[in-house]
């Protein structure tokens, strides 16, 4: 873990703000052709973690964790260690791609279905012409293929894009990281489905007052389940004496 960090529920969030976690990863892992795991954790991952032992061990060897997630910044209020803000996955990455669009930085995107995938290609390929993007891949394979990571290997970005969906795409980064020479990993979920113009982003008014989640539940009634998670995130914080 890079920097000053704010543990929450055991899981260590870096506090810095997002143009800075950019910088980081630029001069220190880009640059330097060093390897990386990073994640974007909101409330399920935190509450995953509690449940599952070994995507825990998992996020204690990351090496950055961005709050994704009002809820992690809530939390951290609460127990008055507050994080300086909050850091969209899908922001970041979308900051890694302009960045990739300005500099010699090469990209490899991992994940969704086939079809999606595609569009998702094209659509980066208009959005930033400069890009260097050396390869991609669908999401529909057994975390046992080779297939995969041989073609990372082959390719050699500096940074890969994976969207499994977690704890999914943590645990295949770990279990292939070791495999790479140098690569900057980040799960960021849905984010190609956004990409690919499948889902389509809250607009930037729920952004700004924090309520994307509520934007997708309009939008994905079937997500109320997976919304529950909040509350016993939040009542789990008030709890603990972490």
């Amino acid at each position: 873990m890079t920097n000053q960090t704010i543990t929450i529920l055991d899981v260590p969030f870096v506090n810095q703000r997002k143009s800075e976690v950019v910088q980081d990863l630029y001069h220190q892992y880009i640059k330097e052709e060093k390897k990386a795991l990073v994640v974007t954790a909101n409330p399920e991952i935190v509450m995953q973690a509690r449940e599952d032992r070994e995507y825990h061990a998992i996020l204690q060897t990351a090496n950055i964790i961005v709050p994704d997630g009002i809820g992690v910044i809530i939390a951290s209020k609460m127990k008055k260690t507050p994080l300086i803000e909050r850091v969209p996955g899908f922001e970041l990455m979308e900051d890694l791609l302009a960045l990739g669009n300005e500099n010699p930085i090469s990209f490899y995107i991992l994940g969704a279905k086939p079809d999606i995938i595609e569009k998702a290609v094209l659509n980066v390929k208009k959005k930033y012409p400069n890009l260097d993007l050396v390869g991609h891949h669908h999401g529909y394979f057994e975390d046992d293929d080779e297939t995969v990571i041989e073609d990372i290997k082959r390719t050699k970005p500096d940074v890969i894009l994976v969207a499994l969906g977690f704890p999914r795409q943590e645990k295949w980064i770990a279990a292939n990281l070791p495999k790479v020479g140098k690569g900057v990993f980040m799960g960021v979920g849905g984010s190609i489905d956004v990409l690919a113009g499948h889902v389509k982003r809250a607009p930037v008014l729920f952004q700004k007052v924090y309520m994307e989640w509520f934007y997708r539940l309009l939008k994905q009634p079937s997500r109320w389940r997976r919304m529950l998670v909040l509350p016993q995130f939040i009542i789990t914080v008030m709890r603990s004496k972490e």
